[in-house]
């Protein structure tokens, strides 16, 4: 794949938690996350995006999420759990995109807030109007995803350099 070509990060944030008496990474969903989860699963496979890889985080609620949303996807990409994508800042996690090899196009992340909406708002240099006014409207609730893309190698992912060009929250 030439590096000319669009690529897409999807940002998603793992779906409503339960709040056991458990440590934080340790936290399932609540039934309305499985329900959320599984939707947001519906929505992204609407996209028609062909997802190569998708980088999880460890957590229990991260993965609870990816397993029901995955299931709606005609074609399940190779999935990487990644301990840095638990609590990581925006920083950390374009380091993590950073590392991601030139023969991929289409990358889903799965993590926690703060995290993903503040990279949505770093990355995103500009935005189509109407999914800049809904995300503002609504911020970054569980299970909401932002589609950005971009062009060039994943070595040059950094502020500013992408696209927002949708928004899905399970109440839009």
């Amino acid at each position: 794949m030439s590096v000319a070509e669009p690529r897409r990060i999807v940002l998603f944030r793992h779906a409503k938690a339960d709040w056991p008496q458990v440590t934080d990474h340790e936290r399932p969903l609540a039934d309305r996350g499985r329900m959320d989860a599984a939707e947001a699963g519906r929505r992204l496979a609407d996209t028609g995006l062909p997802f190569d890889q998708a980088l999880c985080s460890t957590s229990v609620r991260t993965r609870e999420t990816w397993k029901l949303a995955v299931q709606e996807f005609p074609h399940r990409p190779k999935t990487v759990y990644e301990e840095r994508i638990y609590e990581a800042s925006p920083g950390e996690l374009i380091a993590v995109l950073n590392e991601t090899p030139d023969d991929l196009r289409n990358v889903l992340v799965i993590g926690h807030n703060p995290g993903m909406e503040a990279l949505t708002e770093i990355l995103a240099g500009s935005a189509e109007d109407e999914v800049r006014e809904r995300i503002d409207r609504r911020g970054f609730p569980t299970a909401a995803f932002a589609v950005l893309t971009f062009t060039g190698s994943w070595k040059d992912v950094e502020p500013g350099r992408a696209t927002l060009v949708d928004y899905w929250a399970p109440t839009d």
